[in-house]
């Protein structure tokens, strides 16, 4: 029974599950200790939980990680070192922000874009190509690819932290990521990135148990911007290890953060206020009070959140699933990139405007 278990799940990965685990339990134990610093009010725009919480997850994830690194193997430690080391300002100023409230996002986007460059300069891998006309020639130069791969690794991170509302919702989001990942560098036989995709998953579950379905336990700014930067430079790994996948695919699989993103600014710059603003009209919030509260209207405060993040889990399975199954197609990547974008702006539309549409009001809906 115990070879199986360490066949399946090898001693790197349930280290990193463990030690997570054990981090996010302390810190909801310690944080009478530490909640002045660390806690999470109750009050505000796009707060959904009904007393203070601890919204420093990204600690038990790092050391995880720091775990798994450790009792890794030398080939994984070398993919997963500079993973780890490029991170760091993703997750510093992220904390920063968690104990302060006092870091800006423009900050904390140019530490993550810095991150990106880091990793450039620890391993040489940038995103070289987009499978774009005209851009792919572009990115021919290095600095031009150094500059595109810093941007993109500053979008997905942020677009972790934009989903970042309801327990479970980005830590599940970016499992379901992850395994796709999973399956993608399985089907190339990359064991190596196999297990170090495994790894954060673990991490990232041994956080999740404490913070789904109770909510003892938020990501948190650090967190989130880790998690989403792991992902980011999973995306370059990918793409330089393996040049036959299209870069859709990795685009493909962060497809709901993504775009949850990019509709954010343009329904927020076409309702002329700031597109760093906080508001409740993202797709998550707009679930919550259309439809969990009509499928549970007797349902506490908690279990209508942690029904949410579960429900939302969904917005990233079509997206993974297509990823996967035509990573070398770009043709297909794009189309299949078009219907989840359609069928995003549909339930959109439905969820404010009450019916199956595609209009130019929905990015003018105010209230939900």
């Amino acid at each position: 029974m115990q070879a199986l278990i360490f066949s399946l799940m090898p001693l790197p990965v349930l280290m990193a599950g463990s030690t997570a685990l054990l981090a996010a339990v302390m810190l909801v134990l310690s944080q009478d200790w530490h909640g002045h610093y660390t806690m999470d009010s109750a009050s505000g725009i796009q707060k959904f939980h009904t007393q203070p919480t601890p919204r420093v997850g990204g600690i038990a994830i790092a050391l995880g990680i720091a775990a798994g690194y450790l009792s890794a193997d030398a080939s994984r430690r070398a993919l997963l070192g500079p993973l780890v080391l490029a991170g760091i300002p993703a997750l510093a100023f992220g904390l920063l922000e968690d104990l302060t409230k006092r870091v800006s996002v423009r900050t904390r986007l140019l530490a993550t874009m810095g991150g990106g460059v880091l990793g450039w300069m620890l391993t040489g891998y940038s995103v070289t190509y987009a499978n774009v006309w005209g851009l792919d020639w572009l990115l021919g130069f290095t600095a031009v690819s150094v500059a595109f791969t810093a941007f993109a690794v500053g979008g997905i991170s942020n677009s972790i932290n934009i989903i970042d509302g309801f327990n479970g919702l980005s830590g599940g989001t970016a499992l379901i990521i992850l395994a796709a990942f999973g399956a993608l560098f399985s089907a190339f036989g990359d064991t190596d990135m196999v297990h170090v995709s495994m790894i954060l998953a673990a991490a990232i579950a041994g956080f999740l148990v404490v913070n789904w379905p109770l909510g003892k336990l938020f990501l948190g700014d650090g967190g989130a911007y880790f998690v989403g930067f792991s992902l980011a430079w999973l995306s370059v790994l990918v793409l330089n290890r393996h040049p036959e996948v299209s870069a859709w695919a990795p685009m493909l699989m962060c497809g709901f953060p993504m775009f949850e993103v990019l509709f954010s600014i343009a329904r927020r710059h076409r309702r002329q206020i700031s597109v760093s603003g906080p508001d409740r009209l993202h797709l998550h919030s707009l679930v919550k009070r259309r439809l969990v509260r009509r499928l549970f209207p007797n349902a506490s405060p908690l279990l209508s959140n942690s029904a949410t993040g579960a429900l939302m889990w969904s917005a990233s399975l079509l997206p993974a699933v297509m990823a996967i199954q035509w990573r070398n197609s770009t043709p297909l990547l794009m189309l299949g990139s078009a219907l989840c974008v359609l069928l995003y702006l549909a339930i959109y539309a439905r969820l404010t405007q009450f019916r199956w549409c595609f209009s130019p009001a929905t990015l003018l809906a105010k209230t939900a």
